[in-house]
């Protein structure tokens, strides 16, 4: 491959880089840049290679990054649509304010946001998770200092609550996808995190003093509702079972109850004219499944010219646990997809308890700015008041957090992989 090529590739992973951090100056969606860059570069490859043995490798190269990211597709497309069925039928918000007093403190209050956002976002992907929990913050009215805190602690909890599971966090899909993790070990990361998440809202609790009152609505639940949100936790727990006890990838178990979904739904009349069970595959963030598929394909050729085993150079020059921790500070200035993604096409050799503490670094420590993950940018969208340099106020404790958070995944992990 001509070396002008080579450079010309990585002038192109650079400008789609430029093109997510800066989103919201240049207003072009992040979706639309990376998906233009990433089919381009894969064009110049073929284009370039043309007549040469190298031709063939790129083919095959391209069959294997198409494959990949299909497996991740169907598996969000899954996950998300049993979570747009959910939320458009209330089931969500009734079970957030059938816990919720309706007179409460404010510090419980935070406490109880900071939970519901850590377990929500286990289950759903982190854009739903935000929404939901940026919308019981605005129902709240609270004053703009307090409704801050709130959103940096729904921020951390959201990106904290995915780590441990696949269905929570893309970035730990990936690594499980790439077999650097058992979903066992993963599961793993729950405590860390939830840890890390009780330590950020001790630390922005202090302020809090006053009581809040909570308005409440309310949703005409249809049975059919109930026994959706039955077979999703089902299918869940089932893709954890299956994966452990039989090795079954978790895309076929979760279109198995996707399947499931759809003919219950159908069965119990929910499927009519003016609201075809179907259509609800169309209500996921398609946005953001096509970013996915832009960034892994800018990865993926940069891959084919190796250009990222300069990626590999941090790990030699540092341990892999300093290495890591300067990874997930990376990742709230780098989008952690690419960052993730580069470090699994690099080949990083990492033992299990390292593999564990870069999928917690990775997935928390775009926390840190609000630029850095997907929660930031949507809390950013809904929030008047956030922006980068109100959420720097809150840098302190955060890094705090999320050092507490690596700290103990990596002694958990070292304890637990010592043993076995």
């Amino acid at each position: 491959m001509p070396e002008f090529v080579s450079w010309i590739l990585i002038t192109l992973a650079v400008l789609a880089l430029i093109g997510i951090i800066f989103e919201e100056v240049i207003h072009i969606n992040k979706a639309q840049s990376v998906l233009f860059f990433g089919s381009i570069s894969w064009v110049i490859l073929f284009a370039a290679s043309i007549g040469t043995p190298e031709h063939h490798t790129i083919e095959e190269g391209l069959k294997e990054n198409i494959g990949e990211i299909a497996a991740l597709w169907l598996f969000l497309t899954a996950a998300m649509t049993f979570v747009a069925y959910l939320n458009k039928k209330g089931l969500i918000e009734s079970a957030i304010f059938k816990v919720l007093p309706q007179q409460i403190s404010e510090r419980k209050l935070m406490l109880l946001t900071g939970l519901f956002a850590f377990v929500f976002s286990s289950l759903a992907d982190n854009i739903t998770a935000t929404l939901v929990s940026v919308a019981l913050i605005l129902s709240l009215q609270l004053p703009a200092q307090k409704t801050l805190r709130f959103a940096a602690i729904a921020v951390f909890a959201v990106n904290s609550g995915g780590v441990a599971m696949i269905t929570g966090d893309v970035t730990t899909l990936m690594i499980f996808l790439a077999d650097k993790a058992e979903i066992t070990s993963l599961l793993m990361l729950s405590l860390p995190a939830f840890c890390a998440v009780l330590v950020l809202i001790a630390l922005l609790m202090l302020p809090m003093s006053g009581e809040v009152t909570v308005t409440k609505t309310s949703h005409d639940l249809q049975q059919v509702d109930i026994v959706v949100a039955g077979i999703f936790l089902l299918t869940i727990m089932t893709t954890i079972a299956f994966n452990v006890l039989f090795d079954i990838p978790p895309v076929l178990t979760f279109l198995t109850g996707l399947s499931i979904m759809f003919l219950v739904a159908k069965g119990m009349g929910e499927d009519t004219e003016d609201d075809p069970i179907m259509d609800y595959v169309r209500r996921i963030e398609f946005d953001t499944l096509m970013f996915f598929l832009g960034i892994l394909m800018v990865v993926g050729a940069l891959k084919e010219i190796r250009a990222l085993d300069s990626f590999v150079a941090v790990y030699e020059y540092l341990p892999a646990w300093q290495a890591n921790y300067l990874m997930g500070l990376f990742s709230s200035i780098i989008d952690n997809v690419p960052l993730t993604a580069a470090l699994l096409k690099s080949d990083v050799v990492m033992n299990p308890a390292e593999w564990l503490a870069l999928t917690y670094a990775v997935g928390v420590g775009g926390s840190l700015l609000i630029i850095g993950s997907a929660a930031g940018i949507v809390a950013m969208s809904k929030i008047e008041a956030l922006t980068f340099g109100t959420y720097l106020r809150f840098i302190v404790a955060l890094l705090l957090a999320y050092t507490l958070g690596y700290a103990l995944t990596m002694g958990l992990g070292t304890l637990t992989f010592a043993q076995t």
